[in-house]
Parts: structure tokens; C-alpha cells; sequence
């Protein structure tokens, strides 16, 4: 069986699996919560080659950290890189550029959440901490140098980046130009291509990787949801697809199914392929609830790449979107 295909992870030097594992799913928000079910679907990605994990200090308040500690607890394979999230102190989403660094991320906050972090995994260094959300109003500002600079000092990270605001992929330039920073987490799929314009080239001049996220766009390129989707009470997707969101995007997910192929079988395994077929790209976060998921998404990224043509003829399916209905990413 062909194993995971492996990327560098920037300047870094990791090598990483393409695909990598979101954990957001496992801190709950998605309707009902199974964490036997999230357990061994953890276990099987570890298994399969699955060797970057990426959580966060609020998914779930703490929950999903704790999970995935659980999970590589006295894991003996191959080594395995774990990234978490610092959450503003103001806990606003998107970032603002009208709020002060020193109230959203004050170096003592930036030190006192990876500290909780590290007992919540259960690790004595966390490989990768980001900031939550940014933007380039901060740039100046040493309150974050301050805190990456005694982290890493002490230990407790290794490397450090930021999670770019949902659909800006832009409000980090500035930041990626500094060369301060070794990774950036955004949001990449076959509707959100934006990206590719200016942020993943300055990645590609800067040696920074790109982590991307959302690539099925909270599930609907998979085709797995129709026009009469109800999504559970407590599900957050109940606020993404309102309105007439849902009919529409179910509509331009069908018009994807022409490009399928034998190698190339599923919107899944399309809409991963796509992202990993991208040479800024590092590693991609799906969110695997299941251990169904993990298979899934492992068996697409070892399939077929994408062609230049077929990347190209894609490109019209760009869905350019710009709103926010209060979720963490």
C-alpha cells in the first residue's frame, strides 16, 4: 500500500504528511459528541501516517487538547507535530485592526494559554504555536515577540505562526514579509482560492509553510449535504449554510462532479486533491470526526494529483465570499 506523500514543512524542515488532522471537530459544535469514536479515529490516522495534529486552546474549552494528549500517549512511531492555538484575550472573531495587541494578546496571556496548553497535551514542547486570529495592525508590536521569544527559549515551542481571519487571506502580508514567523494557517478550498494571489507567493519568497484549512468548506465539498440538509441543533453549519447559502452551494457543487475521474472518484478526494496539489501548500487540516473520515481522506491523498489543465479549469469555480457567522476555525 503507498503510504502518505510528504511535504517540507517550510523553513522548518519537518516532514510532514500531507495530510494533516483539524481537531476542531473533537472539542464539540458539530452536533452530537462521540469521543470514543473521536479516540479511535485518532488512532487510525496515527496508524495510517497521519503526522500532524492541529488544535486549539478553544475547541472545546480545552477538550480537544485533552483528547489528542490522550491519543499520543505513550505513542511510540514515527514522531508527530503538534500545533495549538492562542485565543485573543478579547476572544474576538475575525481580529480587529481597532483593538490593541496589548489587549488581545498581552505576552503574559500568549505565555499563561500555552502553558495550559502544554498540561492540557500532556508534552513538554509544543511544536508549533499560532496566534488564533491577526492582522497586520499588529505588526509593530512586541508584545507577541516578547512571548515567542521566552517560549522558545524556555522550551515550551518550537516554532511559531498565525491562523489568518476567515477569507482574508491578505491581513497577514505584511507579517509573512518579516520572515518573523514560520507558518500561516488559512483557509484554502476550490470556492475560497483567493490565496493563491499573493499570500502563498510570498510564502513560497519567505520559506513559510502554509497550513491549509477548510478544505471541504465545512463539509459541502464533499457532496454529502442536498437542499434539505437540516444540520442537529448545536451544529454551528446551521448559521454558515443559512438562508439561501445551502441551495447555492449545493448548486455549485454539482457543477464539480464533471470533473471526476476513476482515479479521481469522489467531490472528496477532488476537493483535498486540489488543495494538496498546490506547491505552497505544506500540509491540509481536514476535520476527521470518524474513523470513516480518516480512511477516506487518507485513500484521496495518496490517489491521483491533479493535472495543471484540470487545476486551471477549476480555477472558474472560485466562489469569492466575505462574511463571518461567528465560528472558530
Amino acid at each position: 500500500m503507498s503510504t502518505i506523500p510528504t511535504r517540507r514543512f517550510g523553513r522548518v524542515g519537518w516532514e510532514v504528511a500531507a495530510l494533516g488532522y483539524g481537531c476542531w471537530g473533537l472539542g464539540g459544535g458539530w452536533g452530537p459528541q462521540d469521543d470514543a469514536e473521536g479516540q479511535r479515529a485518532l488512532q487510525r490516522a496515527l496508524a495510517l501516517g497521519v503526522n500532524f495534529f492541529d488544535t486549539a486552546y478553544v475547541y472545546g474549552d480545552g477538550h480537544s487538547e485533552q483528547l489528542l494528549g490522550r491519543a499520543l500517549k505513550g505513542w511510540k512511531g514515527s514522531p508527530v507535530y503538534l500545533a495549538t492555538k492562542v485565543p485573543a484575550k478579547t476572544m474576538e472573531w475575525p481580529a480587529k485592526p481597532t483593538t490593541l495587541i496589548t489587549r488581545a494578546f498581552p505576552t503574559d496571556w500568549i505565555i499563561r494559554c500555552t502553558e495550559t496548553s502544554l498540561k492540557r497535551l500532556g508534552v513538554e514542547t509544543i511544536d508549533l504555536q499560532q496566534l488564533h486570529v491577526w492582522t497586520d495592525a499588529w505588526i509593530e508590536a512586541d508584545e507577541w515577540r516578547k512571548a515567542v521569544e521566552r517560549l522558545k527559549r524556555d522550551g515550551k515551542i518550537r516554532a511559531f505562526g498565525v491562523s489568518v481571519n476567515d477569507h482574508e487571506p491578505d491581513s497577514a502580508l505584511k507579517l509573512v514579509a518579516t520572515g518573523e514567523i514560520d507558518s500561516v494557517q488559512v483557509i484554502y478550498n476550490l470556492f475560497e482560492q483567493s490565496p493563491e494571489q499573493k499570500l502563498f507567493p510570498l510564502c513560497q519568497e519567505h520559506g513559510v509553510a502554509v497550513i491549509a484549512r477548510v478544505p471541504f468548506d465545512e463539509g459541502s465539498l464533499t457532496g454529502a449535504f442536498t437542499k434539505e440538509t437540516r444540520f442537529p441543533r448545536g451544529d454551528w453549519r446551521g448559521g454558515y449554510f443559512k438562508g439561501a447559502r445551502l441551495a447555492e452551494t449545493v448548486e455549485r457543487v454539482e457543477r464539480l462532479k464533471s470533473f471526476l475521474r476513476p482515479d479521481v472518484p469522489t467531490l472528496g478526494a477532488l476537493a483535498l486533491q486540489f488543495v494538496v496539489s498546490h506547491p505552497a501548500v505544506s500540509v491540509v487540516i481536514p476535520g476527521m470526526r470518524r474513523v470513516a473520515h480518516v480512511e477516506r481522506n487518507v485513500e484521496a491523498v495518496r490517489g491521483a494529483a491533479l493535472t495543471p489543465d484540470e487545476r486551471q479549469a477549476l480555477r472558474p469555480h472560485a466562489w469569492p465570499r466575505n462574511f463571518y457567522v461567528g465560528a472558530w476555525s
